[in-house]
Parts: C-alpha cells; sequence; structure tokens
C-alpha cells in the first residue's frame, strides 16, 4: 500500500529538490519510509518535540492604497485531475511546462470552489491525491517600474505547489490558511503568463487533521480509500480568492497591533511595523533612503483624524486616542463593531513616501481568570454555534453573497459569537466578524487529533503559528481553540498538549486559550493547560438517544465536574441533534424537528441553572446549519443538526433560539429587542420578569 500512496510530504519535497522532478514512484516510496522511519526513531528524544516550525512572514490582506494595486485571478481556471495510481506522473511528466491542455483534455472549474460537487462524477467528487489548475494572465508594462509582483492564495486545501511559466515559485502544507510569494522574476511583463498548480488532498497521520489511506478491494480491483475521523467532508482545491498585487520594492511587510481602555475614556494603540526589501543588496539608492520612518494616523467612522503617532529608527509606537469609541460584541452596545481606520505611511529619511497600508482597528481589552471572562471590563455571556464553511455545489469556497447571508441571520437570531470549528475560516469572515461585532473563538485545523507523534505536533503548532499570525489584529477574536475532541484521555497526550498550549501562550498571551474536549472529565489530560475548559457532549442524542429526560441533570453535573477539577471557567461548545426539515411527531420522536426544539428547551434549563454559579459563560449549539460528512448510514444527505438547512433557511428550532439568544440580551445588557421575537398569542399570557411591556418590544 505504501508505494501507492501519495502523501503530502511528496509536495513539500518537490520544491525542495529532494526529489527530483524525473524520479518514480520508487524514489517517493523511499523518501516515504525515510520520513516514517525517522519520525519513529524521534521518538525517543525529547528534543523533537520542542522543535518550532518556522514563523510566517508578510502575509498582510492585499488591498489597494496609493502604492499598491491589488487584481484578482479568481475565475474559471482549467483542470486535470490525475490518476489516484500514479499522483506522480505530472511532476515526473513536467506537467507544469507548457499547457495542461497539451497534457490530456481539461475540464472548466471555477476559482474560489471545491471541485468535488462541481461535476456529475463520483470519481472525482470521491478523488484522493493530487489535481492541476491552470490560468492565463497578463501582467501590465506599468507593474515593470521599481515594484514587486506577488502571488497570494488565500487558501489551498490540503498541500500545493506553485510553477509561474514552468519555475516552481512556492509550496504550502495545511489548508484554510494564505499563503504567498514574490514573483517579481518569474513573470512576463506586457505579455501572457502561466500559472499552474497542484493541489494534493491527502490526509495521512501527520497532516492536521489527521486521516489514513487504505487499499481496499473492489469489483473493478484494488482501490485507493481516504479514512478520516472527522465529522465533515474532506472538501479540496482552491477554496479563497486569489490575488495578484504589488507593493514597492521598499514597504510595509507586516503590522502587528494591540489595543488597550485607560480611564477616562482614553484609548490606545500599541503598533509595530516590519520594513523589508530595504537590504543594501537590494536596490542601490542615490539619494540613500535610510533611516526609514513611519507615520501612523487614525480615522474614525466620519474619515475624521482623530489621532496619529510618528516612530523613527525603531517603527513601534503608541496612538492616544481620546474620547475613544471602543469596540463592543453585538447588543453589548448602541453602536457594536466599532472600527477606525489605521492609516501606516512608511517615509524615506527625505520624507517622500515609500509604501502607504491602511487596516480596521477595533480598540477593547480582554481580561479572563477562573471565574469570568471580562471585554472592556464587562463580564461576556458567549452564545452562538459551531459553524462551518459549508455549502451546495461550492464546497468551501469561499462566496461573498453566502457569507453575507450567514452573518444577518446570526444578526436575526441574536448570536454574538461562534467557533470556527473546525479550521480557520475565511479572511473575509474575520473582516465580517469584526464589523458586525461577532464575536470568535478562533480554532486551527487540530481535529481529533489521535497518534500523537513528533510530526504530527510541529504540523500542528505550525497551524497555529500561522492561524495566530493572521489574525491577531482582530478585535473580534477573544480566544484560540488549540484542539476539537482530541483523544486527550491518550498517555503521550498530556506531555503533546503541554508543549502546544505553551507555545499558543508565547505566540499570543493577550487572549486565553481553549479546546473543544469531549472525553471524560477524570480521564482528561489536556484541560490543565487551557484557561477556559471547552466540552461538547450530545446528550440525548449520541448518549441515551431519544431520552430527552436526561439532559438537564446531565448538563449540570458535568460542567461542575469540569470546573470542581481545574477551577476554571467553562463553556459548553457543542450539543445538539440531527433533524431533518420537515418532519414532525407528536409526542416527540428524534430526527423530527420537534425532538430539536425540546432538547434545546432541557438544555436551556441546564444553562441557566449553571448561569446562576458565574463562572459558566457560553452555550453553544452544534450545529449553525447542516453540512456535508462523508458517506456514512448514520447521516441522511451529511450532519442535519444546523438549526437553519443546507441552504439557509430555518427550521423551526431556530425560532425558539432567537427568542432565547435576545431574551438573553435583554437580560443581560438590557439591549434593544426586534418586535417580532416574541409574537403576540393573547391578552393574559405571562410576560418575561425582565419585559416591562410587550409594547415596547
Amino acid at each position: 500500500m505504501i508505494a501507492r500512496l501519495m502523501s503530502v510530504i511528496y509536495c513539500s519535497a518537490v520544491l525542495s529538490g529532494s526529489i527530483s522532478r524525473t524520479s518514480g514512484l520508487q524514489e517517493h516510496t523511499d523518501l516515504l519510509e525515510s520520513k516514517i522511519n525517522q519520525t519513529n526513531k524521534s521518538k525517543q528524544f525529547d528534543y523533537m518535540w520542542l522543535q518550532d516550525a518556522p514563523p510566517t512572514r508578510g502575509l498582510l490582506y492585499p488591498r489597494e492604497s496609493e502604492s499598491r494595486e491589488v487584481r484578482t485571478l479568481d475565475g474559471v481556471w482549467r483542470f486535470l485531475q490525475s490518476d489516484v495510481n500514479d499522483p506522480m506522473q505530472g511532476v515526473r511528466d513536467n506537467w507544469y511546462k507548457a499547457d495542461l491542455d497539451k497534457v490530456k483534455p481539461t475540464r472548466p472549474m471555477p476559482v474560489p470552489s471545491s471541485y468535488n460537487d462541481i461535476s456529475a462524477e463520483d470519481k472525482l467528487r470521491d478523488h484522493i491525491g493530487t489535481v492541476w489548475y491552470e490560468k492565463k494572465f497578463f501582467v501590465p508594462h506599468s507593474w515593470n517600474m521599481d515594484q514587486r509582483i506577488w502571488l497570494r492564495f488565500g487558501s489551498v486545501h490540503y498541500a500545493a505547489v506553485v510553477w509561474i511559466n514552468g519555475q516552481k515559485v512556492m509550496s504550502h502544507t495545511i489548508g484554510h490558511l494564505p499563503f504567498e510569494s514574490e514573483i517579481t522574476d518569474q513573470v512576463k511583463f506586457g505579455a501572457e503568463n502561466r500559472l499552474t498548480l497542484m493541489c494534493d488532498n491527502t490526509l495521512v497521520n501527520s497532516t492536521i487533521p489527521q486521516g489514513t489511506v487504505a487499499e481496499e478491494e473492489s469489483d473493478e480491483g484494488k482501490v485507493m480509500v481516504q479514512r478520516y475521523t472527522f465529522d465533515f467532508f474532506n472538501y479540496a482545491g482552491i477554496h479563497r480568492t486569489v490575488h495578484l498585487y504589488t507593493t514597492p520594492v521598499v514597504y510595509i511587510e507586516d503590522i502587528k497591533v494591540l489595543t488597550d481602555l485607560t480611564e477616562n475614556h482614553v484609548g490606545l494603540v500599541n503598533y509595530e511595523v516590519n520594513v523589508n526589501g530595504n537590504e543594501k543588496t537590494t536596490v542601490y539608492y542615490d539619494p540613500p533612503i535610510e533611516p526609514l520612518y513611519v507615520h501612523v494616523q487614525l480615522r474614525n467612522k466620519e474619515g475624521e483624524i482623530v489621532a496619529h503617532s510618528i516612530s523613527k529608527s525603531i517603527l513601534n509606537g503608541t496612538i492616544v486616542v481620546k474620547d475613544v469609541m471602543p469596540w463592543w460584541p453585538y447588543l453589548m452596545n448602541p453602536e457594536p463593531g466599532y472600527l477606525y481606520t489605521m492609516e501606516v505611511y512608511l517615509h524615506a529619511v527625505d520624507e517622500s513616501l515609500l509604501d502607504v497600508y491602511r487596516m480596521k482597528v477595533g480598540i477593547r481589552t480582554l481580561k479572563w481568570n477562573n471565574s469570568t471572562l471580562l471585554i472592556n471590563d464587562a463580564p461576556l455571556y458567549l452564545r452562538g454555534f459551531g459553524k462551518h464553511e459549508d455549502s451546495d455545489i461550492r464546497g468551501k469556497g469561499f462566496d461573498y453573497a453566502l457569507l453575507t447571508r450567514d452573518f444577518n441571520l446570526l444578526k436575526w437570531i441574536g448570536a454574538n459569537a461562534y467557533r470556527t470549528s473546525h479550521y480557520p475560516y475565511s479572511e473575509e469572515s474575520m473582516q465580517f466578524a469584526d464589523e458586525f461585532g461577532i464575536m470568535i473563538i478562533d480554532e486551527c485545523p487540530g481535529v481529533n487529533a489521535d497518534i500523537f507523534e513528533p510530526l504530527l505536533l510541529r504540523n500542528h503548532k505550525s497551524s497555529l503559528e500561522q492561524l495566530i499570525h493572521r489574525d491577531r489584529n482582530h478585535a473580534s477574536v477573544i480566544m484560540w481553540s488549540i484542539a476539537n475532541e482530541p483523544r486527550s484521555s491518550h498517555p503521550q497526550a498530556d506531555k503533546y498538549f503541554k508543549f502546544l498550549a505553551n507555545y499558543t501562550k508565547f505566540l499570543d498571551p493577550t487572549r486565553p486559550i481553549t479546546a473543544a474536549l469531549n472525553v471524560e472529565a477524570k480521564k482528561d489530560k489536556l484541560a490543565q493547560y487551557l484557561d477556559i475548559i471547552s466540552f461538547n457532549r450530545y446528550n440525548a442524542w449520541y448518549q441515551n438517544a431519544g431520552q430527552l429526560d436526561m439532559i438537564t441533570k446531565h448538563v449540570e453535573e458535568e460542567a461542575a465536574l469540569w470546573h470542581e477539577t481545574h477551577n476554571k471557567t467553562v463553556i459548553m461548545t457543542e450539543y445538539g441533534a440531527d433533524t431533518y426539515e420537515g418532519l414532525h411527531f407528536l409526542p416527540a420522536y428524534i430526527w423530527s424537528e420537534d425532538y430539536q426544539r425540546y432538547l434545546l428547551s432541557k438544555h436551556f434549563k441546564a444553562f441557566d441553572s449553571l448561569r446562576s454559579q458565574k463562572w459558566f459563560i457560553g452555550e453553544f449549539l452544534w450545529n449553525f446549519a447542516d453540512f456535508k460528512t462523508a458517506q456514512s448510514f448514520t447521516r441522511v444527505g451529511g450532519n442535519k443538526k444546523g438549526v437553519f438547512t443546507r441552504q439557509r433557511q430555518p427550521k423551526s428550532a431556530a425560532y425558539l433560539l432567537r427568542q432565547r439568544y435576545f431574551s438573553l440580551a435583554l437580560e443581560l445588557d438590557q439591549c434593544e429587542v426586534p418586535k417580532d421575537v416574541f409574537n403576540y398569542i393573547i391578552h393574559w399570557q405571562e410576560k418575561p420578569p425582565f419585559v416591562r411591556d410587550y409594547d415596547d418590544l
């Protein structure tokens, strides 16, 4: 089997040169076996557990300015599917050196999208291994003037190798995260260019998330089958926007922002600016441009400059904002999601302008202890969802219409938070969360982690480093989730997660860390390293199915046990029931809409009891909307636990949840509630104790 296995190890090896472009199957097999043997041997050396992945650089979201131009390469690309039994053929035969149509007939493929559901063929939907993309584009002559050209992918799942005009320019592993490279020396100006990408969706024991590939017998002989334990479909392809953009030769490479609030309505924006391209070997400047300095200013929503700062030599400083408008979550303030525009101007020593970059900044504080989580010194109670990036036809492909619909539904239902289960979501979704005031528990792709080994830890840490680097400036991000449902009772889980938790806190000590746990509290070895404990449990579904009278007490007892064991705040991050829309039973019966409503109500009762004890700080329903999974007799077209269908239409439980979430907002933060949340029934209907008059709703 191993001789026919295509792993993402191969993708990175191709770019690094450890496999030649003409090497065959045996060379790949030898490399893979060598990697496995090396990993097994390394388990006896503790220092292997301590190795960090190299840090990412740059990756500012592409934005136009006076000094930058941005284009997208989204649209219809050419697409070619490799033979699952010979995934290396394309590299061995140099497919990237000429048009793919000269290799064999291609098909059109929309980018961004997952490729799985675009055709009507099960062989593409269930494909394992490599596929190839190609796009032709032009670079104008005007770009060939003392500037750099960059190619950036928002996400390719799972691994990718990229060529421009037959020259390798970059590779990346771990889906759902961006990667980029400068391609100034590879493009032809004023002429046609060819972009070729090889994507590999194979998951193995060392990938994040993990998977296995098995060789099994079929009616047509032996076939390769991808197995994984996580409960969502392993969509693959170019999932997010592909950007082509320019920067000056000397440019703003990165910006890090930390905010604070002081007394007397004063806000602080601490910034660090990294500049690149000013090495003496790059370009000769006459007169010289160094020492560089940055002028940073902040504009309010009306576009007025409210504060500024100038930093020389060391390009960091602090902006002081008087009469600050803090960033508040949705329903906690009449003006949630308040954002300033931060403008960073990079100047040469003679005051000439070199580069300009603008970004949105929310000013807020975040504090926590073993009994509460505070934003701007106000206690938080989180209510929301686990979600998925998933929709018909597109799969996990980014779509602005779908993104806007989802955030409008979050507002409609009264949620103030969600968890990016079980991988980083698009950068555009993070920008929406900032603007809408929706808080995010930002989760890396470490779902169902098992077989804890050094190579897995290295990739796990790399996924967190990339995630934190990408999202650290977002006011909406209030927590990092380092794993979902890991096998944390495993003997090696203790050491593994100790290193992982410490590494995450080293990367960002300004936010608490959590993980969604589903093992028994007394057997778990991970929670001791977390700041906030999150747990998943499906009472009356996976446990005691059909028993609606076995929910409330069990939830209360398990939450209390987690708190008593570790003396930390607790969130329930998953509960729910599969529900087939339109199915009704009286009395309530499993899979019906009626059953979902009753199950939610029983949990609400437990949550209210736990809320009174203060250390219980959040409830997250699984799931926001139905989503696709691998084929299984336990799934009717996918996971149906959503309160919205996959087409984003409400099931009856959505209305119940809406009343719950807005009632909590009214009770806790005295927010304004939409008039249609509580429908009129009869004049003597009992009023909630915290509502003065229904006419005011």
